[in-house]
């Protein structure tokens, strides 16, 4: 089953009518290499249906990322990015430049994270790292 339709199945789940808006926002996250913001996504949606709203776009991200479906890329300015989220245990690597996103794998962090938790007293319970940067193509 396409990566698409198992979201939509996910929030039928939830109790979500899935609508066409709804549909081509979901496709558009599934296909995106890029973190896209909700006004993003309402520009590119809003070519299919002009009629739609930007609240809609708000509400299936606010779902997407409850399902834990999208992750927050979160930018200097305060406002939210989204995007397809990591699979497993992986980090972002974004280019300030053209947006797009890679991920690695952060394994080694284990070492620094208990480091922390001896000196600080913390006890660690979750992390999320996000690297801003130049891509390859953007350097």
């Amino acid at each position: 089953m396409p990566e698409s339709e198992q979201w939509l199945e996910l929030l039928e789940e939830k109790g979500c009518r899935i609508t066409e808006p709804r549909r081509t926002i979901v496709d558009l996250m599934v296909h995106s290499d890029n973190a896209l913001s909700p006004i993003d996504l309402f520009d590119k949606a809003r070519a299919s249906f002009p009629k739609m709203g930007l609240v809609t776009v708000y509400r299936t991200l606010e779902i997407l990322n409850q399902l834990g479906l999208v992750e927050r890329v979160h930018q200097k300015g305060g406002c939210h990015m989204y995007l397809r989220a990591a699979n497993g245990h992986e980090h972002i690597m974004l280019c300030t430049r053209c947006g797009q996103a890679a991920y690695f794998h952060g394994d080694d962090l284990g070492a620094l994270i208990h480091k922390i938790n001896s000196e600080s007293g913390f006890l660690i319970q979750e992390h999320w790292l996000q690297l801003h940067g130049l891509c390859k193509n953007c350097q």
